[in-house]
């Protein structure tokens, strides 16, 4: 493992020199160390590169590290991981990753996930993506998930991007079963001249199922972000999506949230905010002794956080 990885994972998956339960880390489209638990087991796929992990049922209190890091420039690293969660299980998953540069060359990490969610399981998604180095080069992260959720099942998604990624186009897919759940809160932070999308297209299924999906962003500089979400209801189910985005400089955003009411008992909602900070708030912190630009930073983190 290199330095640039190190600085990665502590980032992106809070390593500190080792795992506690199952993990695997992957490196410049390498897996270079992989360990399984008792009942999560993981194994490489046969006929493409990836993990296929299996979780048994009623799994309780474990935690599954999966970071992928590219430090090395020219690389697309491409990988596919399947998730197979059992019944009754209740896990941590953390799925960060970094791409560092420090070149003119290009450096891309796209991360296929796909879950798979047993009857009345819950799973704890967490996902970072950041970039690092001082090159020119692109660093971009394009992560696709994809999620099956089965009855009475749950998903909680907390996902972010904290800076220094030039390109990004996030897809989530999910279909939800009868009673299940899916919640998910996007962050995200573009600047200087940084493109990302972000795409969310969720089927409600089953009777009584859910979605809450809720996006955060700050566009800065001449970044430009654009943000399009489809929830479906195709059953009697209630779904809310809210997207909340702050522009500072010449940035842009984009958003498009769209809601298809296929049964009709489907009860959804979407809201969407844009807009520059108050100058109340700029106003209250000065008097606090900070500068515009540190009231400014201040505002940002929260609002982030």
């Amino acid at each position: 493992m290199n330095q640039n990885t190190e600085e990665i994972l502590k980032i992106v998956s809070d390593w500190k020199g080792s795992f506690c339960g199952a993990y695997s880390i992957r490196e410049n489209g390498q897996s270079i160390s992989r360990m399984s638990s008792e009942h999560i087991h993981i194994e490489p796929k046969k006929d493409k590169p990836g993990l296929d992990i299996h979780v048994d049922d009623g799994t309780k209190g474990e935690t599954l590290a999966i970071p992928a890091c590219v430090t090395v420039p020219g690389l697309d690293d491409v990988v596919y991981n399947d998730f197979f969660i059992g019944k009754d299980c209740d896990i941590k998953i953390i799925a960060g990753c970094g791409v560092h540069n420090d070149t003119g060359e290009p450096a891309r990490h796209n991360g296929i996930h796909r879950f798979v969610i047993g009857e009345g399981s819950h799973v704890l998604y967490e996902e970072k993506h950041i970039g690092l180095g001082k090159g020119i080069g692109r660093k971009t992260i394009d992560p696709v998930t994809v999620i099956e959720i089965g009855k009475n099942a749950s998903m909680e998604m907390d996902t972010s991007q904290i800076g220094g990624v030039t390109d990004s186009k996030r897809v989530t897919r999910a279909s939800v079963a009868d009673g299940g759940r899916l919640v998910v809160h996007e962050r995200l932070l573009t600047e200087k001249e940084q493109r990302a999308s972000t795409e969310f297209a969720v089927d409600m299924d089953g009777k009584d199922s859910s979605v809450d999906l809720i996006s955060r962003s700050v566009a800065k500089d001449d970044s430009y972000q654009a943000f399009h979400s489809v929830i479906r209801g195709n059953a009697p189910c209630s779904g809310h999506s809210e997207c909340d985005a702050i522009i500072t400089g010449n940035g842009k955003v984009s958003a498009s949230p769209q809601l298809d009411a296929n049964d009709i008992d489907a009860a959804l909602i979407h809201e969407a905010a844009i807009g520059k900070i108050a100058g109340e708030q700029i106003l209250k912190l000065k008097t606090f002794g900070l500068t515009e630009e540190q009231a400014e930073e201040r505002i940002i983190r929260g609002f982030l956080k």
